[in-house]
Parts: C-alpha cells; sequence; structure tokens
C-alpha cells in the first residue's frame, strides 16, 4: 500500500496541495572570505535551491552535492564574501517556488578548526570550567567528617537536593535546544531516548556495584553520583564550545567565573556518601576525573563537531543518570524504604532544600 501510494496511486485522490518547504539550517561557518551554509530539506517534497542573499542582497553559490535536496536531503552552500568579524549577517535561501527561508547570525566568528593551539585551548577551558571546580568541591571532605554524625543525613538529603537541580537544569537545556533544532530530528522524543537509557543504565550499574547488597553505599554510591555529574557536564561542554563556535554569546571572564562556581558543589555532592567511609586520594582524584573531565570532551565536540541531535542525545543521558543517582540515593537513605521516605524527616527536608537553593544561587552566576 505505501509501495503503490507513493508511486502515483495519489494521483487518485486528485488533490492538488500547495508546496509544503521547510529548510534547516544546520551550521553556518565563517571562513577566510568565504561563508559556507550547511543546510537540510525537512520538507516532504523535493526542494530546489534557485538564489542565496545576504543582507538582501543577491550573492553567487556554488552547492553541493546538487541544487535539488530530496527529503532529509543536505547540501553545503559555498558563498565568496568578505566577512567581517563581529558584524551580523541575515542569510536568505530562496527556493524555486519563490518561497524565504532565512536565519540571522548575530555575530560573526572565525569557524575553529582542529589544532595543536585550538583543542589545547578548549581543553584548558574544560579544566578550569568542569574539573578544577570538582576537584575544589572535593575539598569539604575534612569539614564534612567534623560535623556531628547526626548531620549525615542532612549532607546527603543536600546531596539530592544538588542532583535534582543538575537534572531539571539539564532538561531545560534540552528543551531549548530542541526548540531550535529541526522538527525532523524530533527532539524530545531523542532526549527522552537519552534520559531512559541512561536511567535503566544506572540502575544495572547499582546493582552490580552493589553486589547483592540491596542497594550502593559508600564508594559505589560516589561512583554512581560521579557518573551522573561527569554526564551533566558532558553536555555543558558541548554548550559551551558550541556557543564560542556559533558566536550567540561571549566567553567572558564573568561567565567563565560562574560556571566555575556553580560547579563547585557538585563536587561536595560526591562526597556525601563517604562521610563515614574511607576514601584514598587516589579514590578522590578518579572521582573528581569522572565527575569533571568529560567537560572537556564536552568543549572539544561542541567546538568542532557540534551535532544538535547528539547534544539533545547526551543531555537526555545526563538528565536520565542524575534522577537515577537520586533514587538509589534516596533508597539508600531510605534503608530499602520508599524513596519519598528519605525526606520525611525535618533535618533531611532542611537539607533537600538547602541544597537546591544552593544551586540555584550559583546558578544565577551564569550568564547567558
Amino acid at each position: 500500500m505505501v509501495v503503490w501510494f507513493a508511486n502515483g496511486g495519489s494521483r487518485l485522490l486528485a488533490l492538488t496541495p500547495a508546496p509544503i518547504e521547510k529548510l534547516a539550517f544546520e551550521r553556518i561557518e565563517f571562513r577566510p572570505q568565504e561563508i559556507v551554509l550547511h543546510v537540510r530539506n525537512e520538507g516532504p517534497e523535493t526542494f530546489h535551491v534557485a538564489q542565496i542573499l545576504i543582507n538582501d542582497a543577491i550573492w553567487d553559490f556554488s552547492i553541493a552535492p546538487d541544487r535539488s535536496l530530496g527529503r532529509f536531503g543536505a547540501a553545503t552552500i559555498s558563498l565568496p564574501y568578505d566577512w567581517i568579524e563581529g558584524e551580523p549577517y541575515a542569510v536568505t535561501v530562496l527556493s524555486g517556488n519563490g518561497l524565504r527561508h532565512e536565519t540571522t547570525v548575530d555575530i560573526a566568528m572565525p569557524a575553529p578548526s582542529p589544532s595543536g593551539r585550538l583543542l589545547t585551548a578548549f581543553a584548558l577551558l574544560g579544566v578550569y570550567v568542569g574539573v578544577v571546580p570538582v576537584f575544589l568541591g572535593l575539598l569539604w571532605l575534612p569539614a564534612l567528617r567534623a560535623a556531628p554524625r547526626a548531620w549525615v543525613e542532612f549532607w546527603l538529603a543536600l546531596t539530592m537536593g544538588l542532583l535534582v537541580f543538575l537534572g531539571i537544569d539539564t532538561l531545560k537545556e534540552a528543551l531549548e535546544i530542541a526548540g531550535r533544532a529541526p522538527s525532523f530530528v524530533n527532539g524530545v522524543l531523542l532526549t527522552a531516548l537519552g534520559a531512559a537509557a541512561a536511567f535503566l543504565g544506572i540502575t544495572a550499574a547499582g546493582r552490580a556495584l552493589s553486589r547483592g547488597e540491596g542497594s550502593a553505599t559508600g564508594m559505589s554510591l560516589a561512583l554512581l553520583i560521579a557518573i551522573g555529574i561527569g554526564l551533566h557536564n558532558l553536555g555543558e561542554g558541548l554548550a559551551i564550545g558550541a556557543a564560542y563556535t556559533l558566536g550567540e554569546v561571549a566567553l567572558g571572564s564573568f561567565l567563565i567565573i560562574g560556571f566555575t562556581v556553580h560547579n563547585t558543589t557538585e563536587g561536595l555532592a560526591i562526597l556525601s556518601p563517604l562521610v563515614e567511609g574511607r576514601a584514598s586520594l587516589r579514590q578522590l582524584a578518579l572521582l573528581g576525573l569522572i565527575g569533571g573531565g568529560p567537560t572537556i570532551l564536552g568543549t572539544w565536540a561542541g567546538a568542532f563537531t557540534y551535532s544538535t541531535p547528539l547534544s539533545l542525545l547526551f543531555l537526555g543521558i545526563g538528565a536520565g543518570a542524575i534522577f537515577q543517582v537520586v533514587r538509589i540515593l534516596a533508597r539508600a537513605q531510605a534503608k530499602g524504604g520508599s524513596a519519598l521516605d528519605a525526606l520525611g524527616h525535618g533535618r533531611a527536608a532542611a537539607g533537600f532544600i538547602a541544597g537546591f537553593l544552593l544551586m540555584y544561587a550559583t546558578s544565577l552566576l551564569v550568564a547567558g
């Protein structure tokens, strides 16, 4: 039936619908005296590229592989243009039907290409924003161990508040990207797929680490928290690298300092399960690298190979991992009872709210 309808059967209905055109601008690169557009046809019909306008002026161009794009077909359009760094540009693609498809670049920035200098620069940025803050947060361990043992419940609940905020913040970032993503990507469901996969994956990892003890405790729980935070920071690194490449935000000192202070609290979340146990410096260093190291990978991927579908998938994975870690942490604190039972006491409830408010307060330092 599908083959019949697609190969002429629809003509029996005698319908002549208006042309449906949807063109997605996946990426715009500013190279020396050249602007390169990466576009994809989202519509159900073949899209024919007729003309290109830069700031409402018709411009010569070359296109590969072809001017005609089938459904989901992609093309690379190259325009010789002596653009000026820092200036805004409006790009318009005229179709064969005379319809306009427009996008705007607020700030033109040179497209980075992988080199030793840029790889080092983005790696240092990831270290500064992700790795160093997590290690600074690990310095809380002596203070936590010096606190009265009755406050362990408070610190665990505070960790849950920190993680819940991170999970919600990750989903918010994913929804913002999904709103700008091409419709064929189906960003919301792609994010949900990543979240479900991570949730089930962390569940399996928690069972393996607990080794039949019923729930993860101590170092194994700290490891799960570090994994969840690391996946979150991977998405954060993607956002930072892509923001630089796309010229959407200026990576000024205030933004970097804001991310640094905000991420320092993540080290505190990793420590809470270790208050009553032992942890060597080597183990703490490993936890810090797991929690902060993915930021470096994210900045590289975002700067040089940014992909909207991959960003949504990774953000979904980060959110799903974080929420499952919260569930494991709550059940461990409730000693096998309901996850909500872990917050049923005044001190635990106060810790959860304090953790959430702490993350909210530091998030105010992040501009963008």
